[in-house]
């Protein structure tokens, strides 16, 4: 039996990975020079470099890998062993635009599995694959810490709350017909091929990302307060109160 680059026994011969144009090869380079330099041991530079070469090809390929392995004097099984550790990197050609439905627990009950199974169906594909424009690849993520805005949605890591089945729709509509779509909170938009050389530690040139919110809402934040010392106001909630309504007189009108 032989042996893949990655070390497992695949009882065929794996091609060799074919190298990036001298142009390409000679900028990657440059790039991780500057990562690798950030580093007291440069195989600690291997995840953002990983980034890196996704931002060349919008997923992780074996001429990718294998430019790791060479820059970093690593084996591309070891490179490898990481690059398919991790979700972050994508194994396969992927769209424009990761769209992330989180299914954990309180986003599925609040919405999220029904936004995904609508979104398989309204997008024509299953989890993790692409459409055919190339623009939108859905999948089910697990929890990105924003309980409070559930049901999220998260499209190259920028947050989509409160979602709905319609509005999720409208989302991935806007997406593929190139129409400008903002994030509830956080930095402006981009490409994923753009996400993933922020990642690797360039700097982001997004105008106004620096400056951009991102903060936790209020329901998650309320453990912090009570730690702090910090108290609020009780809220009496009546009999058959609506949602959303308090009464004039806890409003302090009337």
């Amino acid at each position: 039996m032989t042996t893949s680059s990655s070390g497992v026994g695949l009882g065929m011969p794996e091609l060799p990975a074919a190298p990036y144009p001298d142009d390409v090869r000679a900028r990657l380079e440059a790039d991780a020079r500057e990562v690798i330099a950030r580093y007291p041991d440069s195989r600690s530079a291997l995840l953002p470099l990983l980034h890196l070469v996704q931002s060349e090809e919008g997923h992780v390929t074996r001429t990718g890998m294998k430019f790791c392995a060479d820059v970093l004097g690593l084996t591309t099984a070891e490179v490898t062993a990481v690059a398919t550790f991790y979700t972050m990197y994508r194994r396969r050609p992927s769209g424009d635009y990761q769209v992330g439905v989180c299914t954990n627990t309180l986003c599925a009950v609040m919405g999220g599995d029904a936004i995904f199974d609508s979104l398989q169906e309204h997008l024509g594909v299953g989890n993790s694959e692409t459409t055919d424009d190339g623009k939108v690849t859905l999948e089910h993520i697990e929890c990105n810490a924003a309980c409070d805005f559930a049901p999220v949605v998260m499209v190259n890591w920028e947050f989509f709350d409160n979602q709905t089945v319609e509005s999720a729709k409208r989302l991935v509509d806007d997406l593929r017909a190139g129409r400008t779509v903002s994030p509830t909170r956080g930095a402006p938009l981009c490409t994923f091929k753009d996400t993933a050389r922020i990642l690797a530690g360039f700097p982001d040139e997004r105008e106004g990302a620096v400056e951009a919110g991102g903060g936790a809402g209020p329901a998650s934040l309320v453990g912090l307060r009570l730690a702090r010392g910090e108290t609020a106001p009780a809220r009496v909630v009546h009999p058959r109160e609506e949602p959303g309504h308090r009464p004039a007189a806890e409003e302090g009108e009337g």
